[in-house]
């Protein structure tokens, strides 16, 4: 798997612990994100992994500023991104399994790095449920493609 991993300045050594678990579990990472600590521009970077999830070259980006609010809002602004802002495991897991989230945005400052790894690593590892969980993401996307999401219909309860 393919996984993006940007950051601002704040999110400059979260990035590079997030880049080792990426590798570990057998991922190929893509670095999105800057190295330099002075202030940058968040949605820059933001919209740089997201546009990559968008169209496809990788399959997931990890996204980390500040508070991880700024890269949640900008990503989601990226046509087919399902942008989740987690602060634990549980978050991470039900992103994934309920919400198929494709891009995890992060705190760089008020993640430790024991949890930082746990969050990374369930959220890299647990695979989306599908079933009732797919009608709604389908709802997402019609959002997403300026329709009601009640005129969605699916097979799936």
């Amino acid at each position: 798997m393919k996984v993006a991993v940007a950051n601002d300045h704040r999110g400059i050594e979260a990035k590079e612990q997030i880049k080792v678990i990426v590798t570990e579990l057998g991922n190929e990472c893509i670095d999105y994100g800057t190295s330099i600590e002075g202030p940058v521009d968040y949605p820059d970077l933001a919209y740089a992994a997201a546009s990559a999830v968008s169209k496809k070259e990788v399959d997931m980006a990890i996204l980390i500023c500040g508070t991880g609010i700024g890269m949640s809002i900008a990503s989601n602004k990226v046509h087919g991104v399902r942008a989740a802002l987690c602060y634990d495991e549980l978050n991470a897991r039900i992103s994934r399994q309920h919400n198929n989230a494709n891009v995890l945005c992060l705190s760089g400052d008020l993640i430790g790095s024991q949890a930082l790894r746990k969050i990374v690593e369930v959220w890299l590892t647990t695979e989306f449920a599908n079933g009732r969980h797919q009608r709604r993401v389908d709802k997402i996307t019609a959002i997403e493609q300026g329709l009601d999401p009640k005129t969605v219909k699916s097979g799936s309860k």
